[in-house]
């Protein structure tokens, strides 16, 4: 891509979370498994914790749930994570 990729001010946002900062450079698909796989390492961490009893077995739904919210921008395409254009 000649000019760069120019990722959504929301996106950027939420990205910051994960400690990812994408530059115009960074391919958004790149962008998009590194922060899956950040997710199925926060699952993995989760269901070690339940096996290894530190919560109740019926909070684990729940957690698997507020997990995948803070983690919402993997249901979207990498590439509607650039402005349109």
């Amino acid at each position: 891509m000649t000019g760069g990729y120019c990722y959504r001010a929301e996106i950027l946002v939420e990205l910051v979370r994960y400690g990812v900062r994408p530059t115009s450079s960074t391919r958004p698909e790149v962008v998009h498994e590194f922060v899956s796989d950040l997710y199925r390492h926060e699952l993995r961490r989760l269901r070690d914790r339940l096996l290894r009893r530190e919560f109740p077995k019926q909070e684990y739904f729940g957690r698997v749930v507020e997990l995948r919210k803070r983690y919402r921008i993997i249901s979207m395409r990498a590439a509607e994570w650039l402005e349109p254009g």
